[in-house]
């Protein structure tokens, strides 16, 4: 007994030849004779052996040439790539079908192999597999099931001892070594091609996607998310003949998406993480001149007292304030960018204070801390003696670097 997809697939082609050839002037007896001819002609034992000898003019592929060019002739390649979570849209990533491209009167023999029967497996994989079903099924009086099966499965022959490309399709020559070059022939994924267009499709014009559309037009809420890609460009292959190009082409009426491929706007950055040291190349001393010029006349003043002292310590807070404020510019970064060659001096203490990809460092280790907090007090004291110059007071350090700390430490919430 015939698989209910093989005999609803030459119900069908018997079905479609008698209406090319009976019309309002075929008599009744005509009539008789052609449905009598086609009961015959779509039997599975007459059918089949016709359509395995046509088999030979189809070839089974993942990456079609006649996309390139419609009158480019190469090797039938079919890629076999290794799936792989990396986030792209590839060859072995997705589960889109196999193309075939040939003479479009046999693509009916590889609709055939494509059909799905009971157990869920399409014709063309019980042939692979030699499988006890299709054996059965293909049972005939002549030719004999291994002749039908060869002559099938001609349709994913790959020569690959003699691969051959062609002139016309887009070449790129690809640099190996000094003078040597691969000649690359490039070659359209039309299975991923057509997978891109159907997604596009579905996140356009789904039933989902018309109910979040609606729901938007008359301001109401609505659970569906809505999307929408702009500067689609649609591109045609095979003009009114798209069969001529592949089984996909035909099926998608010849037609898919480019998306917009532009340069990226880069917007100049304003803050730049430091090379060296956080203290000499991202804090300029201009921005703070004005605070070390009232320290400066803070310290100068003849009077010392704890009201003159807390003006000092409260003009120093400011300018670590300040530091801090250039501190968290850095960290508001991508997450990161210390990874970069171009960080590759920068020490690692400074790494991890600056760069938020160690948050989690800074709050389960303290080790980095002792450094920045030295590298802050030495460069308070010194952009004191630069900006004030001659008139600078002389500060101890014995006694002024642990009091810079201490006040450090009084700010380290926003600092560490």
């Amino acid at each position: 007994m015939l698989d209910p997809a093989i005999q609803a697939f030459l119900n069908e082609r018997k079905e479609n030849w008698l209406k090319k050839k009976i019309d309002s002037k075929t008599t009744a007896e005509q009539e008789s004779e052609l449905t009598q001819e086609a009961n015959e002609l779509f039997t599975l034992a007459t059918w089949l052996p016709d359509a395995a000898k046509r088999a030979k003019q189809l070839s089974l592929v993942s990456h079609p040439a006649k996309f390139s060019h419609p009158s480019a002739k190469t090797s039938s390649i079919i890629a076999v790539a290794e799936k792989n979570a990396d986030g792209f849209v590839r060859t072995g990533n997705t589960t889109g079908q196999l193309d075939v491209f040939g003479n479009a009167a046999a693509m009916d023999v590889y609709k055939f192999l494509s059909l799905v029967l009971v157990d869920g497996q399409t014709v063309l994989s019980h042939l692979e597999q030699t499988t006890p079903a299709i054996q059965k099924q293909f049972t005939l009086p002549a030719p004999s099931y291994t002749e039908l099966a060869s002559s099938l499965l001609a349709i994913k022959t790959t020569d690959t001892d003699k691969v051959v490309t062609s002139a016309i399709v887009k070449q790129v020559y690809f640099p190996v070594s000094e003078n040597n070059y691969h000649l690359l022939s490039i070659l359209t994924p039309s299975s991923l091609m057509f997978i891109l267009k159907q997604r596009i499709n579905t996140l356009r014009f789904s039933e989902e996607a018309k109910a979040a559309r609606e729901a938007k037009k008359n301001n109401q809420p609505c659970d569906n998310e809505l999307a929408e890609i702009y500067s689609l460009t649609v591109i045609g292959f095979g003009g009114t003949k798209p069969q001529n190009i592949s089984v996909l082409n035909s099926q998608n009426y010849g037609t898919s998406y480019l998306l917009e491929s532009l340069p990226p706007i880069l917007k100049k950055r304003s803050v730049n993480p430091p090379k060296i040291n956080f203290f000499s190349n991202s804090l300029r001393l201009k921005d703070f001149q004005e605070d070390f010029d009232k320290l400066h006349k803070q310290l100068s003043s003849d009077t010392n007292n704890i009201h003159v002292r807390n003006k000092r310590d409260q003009l120093i807070k400011n300018i670590i304030y300040q530091v801090a404020d250039k501190l968290w510019q850095i960290r508001y970064l991508d997450a990161g960018w210390s990874t970069s060659d171009n960080y590759q001096n920068l020490s690692q203490q400074q790494k991890i204070w600056l760069d938020q990809a160690y948050q989690e460092t800074r709050q389960q280790q303290a080790d980095w801390q002792d450094d920045i907090k030295t590298g802050l007090a030495r460069w308070l004291a010194n952009s004191y003696k630069t900006s004030q110059g001659d008139k600078a007071l002389s500060i101890d350090d014995d006694n002024y670097k642990p009091h810079f700390i201490r006040l450090i430490e009084v700010c380290e919430g926003a600092l560490l």
